[in-house]
């Protein structure tokens, strides 16, 4: 899937698979005083569009208790909406990142914390009557930013994931491969 050749990740675009230079320090700064104005905006528009699916959801109840189609592409659009606006916009910088800018422990640290967190999700037994534990997941381009999609990949396939077709300048999704025995065994 894919190969190393003298250090360097080869891939189709190989360029966002490495780690993106570390940004000015003027900019990075610059970037969370906009970010630290911006998050009361962006605090009271998640308040008001949970709000408002809430509101829109308690109105259409019935319809829902009718008809499934509906309720299943009001769950799809209450999904899409909250996750849109639960995570934070690719140009928002936060402090840790200010404070760790160009430090590619900090970043490798961070990818093998979120797969050890995504990893333990994973591989936990199936409950009956609740729903199959993940067997995919994305790690955020601000989570490997300064050690690159190649290291998460490196990591991940040292946990069991596999890479699913992916953007690296947004994020990776990656496959738990066990999913796929834990389903053999179960039926």
């Amino acid at each position: 899937m894919y190969e190393f050749k003298s250090s360097a990740f080869v891939f189709a675009g190989t360029e966002q698979w490495v780690a993106w230079p570390a940004r000015p320090r003027w900019q990075l700064v610059l970037r969370f005083a906009a970010t630290v104005l911006f998050m009361p905006f962006w605090i009271t528009l998640g308040v008001a569009v949970f709000a408002a699916v809430l509101a829109i959801g308690l109105a259409t109840e019935v319809i829902a208790a009718v008809s499934s189609s509906y309720e299943r592409a009001y769950e799809d659009f209450m999904d899409r909406a909250m996750g849109r606006i639960t995570t934070l916009p690719r140009w928002c910088v936060l402090w840790s990142e200010v404070r760790h800018e160009g430090d590619t422990a900090y970043y490798r640290a961070r990818v093998d914390a979120a797969l050890a967190r995504w990893t333990k999700r994973a591989s936990a037994p199936h409950v009956p009557k609740k729903p199959a534990p993940p067997c995919e997941c994305e790690i955020p381009r601000r989570d490997y930013r300064g050690c690159g999609g190649h290291y998460v990949v490196q990591a991940a396939a040292a946990q069991g994931w596999e890479l699913r077709p992916s953007t690296p300048g947004v994020s990776i999704r990656l496959w738990w491969s066990a999913a796929s025995e834990r389903e053999g065994t179960a039926a």
